[in-house]
């Protein structure tokens, strides 16, 4: 029996008998589109998450004061605080030539408000290289005025969400608010940015580093954010501020560097075994994908013994009648496999509509590791009810009919 004879037999018993093969194809169509959406949710994740932190910028060193360690006792414990970051720390780094720019930052809570109406936000006091360094962009208004950093003025900049909740309509641009205890008036409005690593951008009040360091009575910095100047550089630029603030802390290292790359390295790893867990969950869909023909083509053999009698007493041998039966179970699982292809497409686009952010693009690997996968688990569970019809005798099959 020639391949394409053997082939078209296969597909006309294959779909004799409608209800099981549907079944068959459910059961295989099912295992493909879970193992191409739940992929697709992991490769959307990462990617979300790396979109996330390249929106923060490019080539950013973060800089922390105090040495992310463990200091004996009940861990983790951070390692002691021998001095706290100071604007001179962050000048002093930026004078190296493998720094582009540089931002100091300091955070805190305080009340915002004009006339009857209050908020409490977060308020960041900084320099006008923040707006650059973040990839941020003004709605009206302008940013910080470039003053030198240890000299405060009260302006401010703040988020759309404050404009909004204090100002209704109304311009908020020369108006003076109160945050806190002192009057700043406002400068600037930014552009609607939404939240970035946890902080809402658009609920932010924006001042001077000096003047966010009186307000808060301290002269530390939260962090000092630093561009290299790209991203073969960030090795070297790490090391360079260990050296500079050993040699400003008088032989301590007393401060954590942390660079996007090692983040997103670690979401990476992350995310790496979110995908195989997934992978593995809907890999258990093939697999009782693959039980169900196993057991579907078992019931069919036995109801197919006239069949496979008359067959061997035309002379056909044992391996072609394995042949026929295992052409019906790769057939199955093509078929299943590429509905389930078009099935878990379908899912991805109905959940792209639902969640716009994320972006459900399955990588070809996986579509191609279903759909392989799929084959190569139909024709492994087929194989014994198979070789069972092969093994069949003319006279034995012909006398159970």
């Amino acid at each position: 029996m020639r391949l394409f004879d053997t082939m078209a037999y296969s597909f006309h018993a294959l779909f004799y008998v409608r209800l099981r093969a549907f079944l068959m194809l459910l059961a295989m169509a099912i295992g493909v589109a879970s193992v191409v959406v739940l992929v697709s949710l992991g490769e959307a994740a990462r990617n979300y998450v790396v979109s996330r932190f390249a929106s923060l910028g490019t080539n950013l060193l973060i800089v922390i004061p105090g040495r992310m360690e463990t200091t004996g006792g009940i861990p983790p414990l951070l390692g002691a605080v021998p001095r706290d970051l100071t604007i001179g720390d962050a000048r002093a780094l930026l004078r190296a030539q493998i720094f582009t720019d540089m931002a100091p930052i300091v955070v805190g809570n305080a009340p915002v408000s004009h006339e009857e109406r209050e908020r409490e936000v977060a308020v960041l006091g900084t320099t006008p290289s923040f707006l650059k360094i973040r990839h941020l962009a003004m709605n009206q208004g302008r940013f910080l005025p470039d003053i030198d950093p240890y000299k405060a003025q009260q302006v401010c900049i703040l988020g759309a969400t404050i404009v909004e909740e204090l100002f209704g309509k109304k311009s908020p641009l020369g108006r003076i608010v109160r945050i806190g205890d002192s009057r700043f008036r406002v400068i600037g409005i930014l552009g609607q940015a939404g939240i970035s690593i946890g902080v809402d951008l658009d609920d932010l009040a924006v001042i001077p580093v000096a003047s966010a360091q009186a307000l808060f009575n301290t002269e530390s910095l939260f962090r000092i954010i630093m561009e290299a100047k790209d991203r073969d550089s960030i090795p070297r630029a790490k090391q360079e501020i260990s050296r500079i603030i050993r040699e400003r802390h008088e032989g301590e290292e007393d401060v954590t560097v942390i660079t996007q790359d090692a983040v997103l390295s670690t979401f990476d790893r992350i995310f790496d075994a979110l995908t195989l867990t997934v992978s593995a969950i809907a890999a258990i869909s093939l697999l009782v994908a693959g039980i169900l023909i196993m057991n579907v083509m078992l019931i069919s053999v036995s109801q197919r013994t006239s069949e496979i009698g008359l067959l061997k007493a035309l002379g056909a041998p044992s391996r072609q009648i394995l042949q026929l039966f295992m052409a019906e179970a790769m057939l199955l699982s093509i078929l299943g496999g590429l509905i389930g292809i078009i099935v878990g497409g379908l899912a991805n686009e109905s959940l792209q509509r639902a969640f716009p952010d994320f972006t459900l693009i399955p990588p070809l690997w996986a579509i191609g590791a279903a759909f392989f996968v799929a084959i190569a688990t139909g024709l492994f569970f087929s194989f014994l009810p198979a070789r069972r019809a092969a093994r069949m005798e003319a006279v034995e099959a012909l006398s159970r009919h």
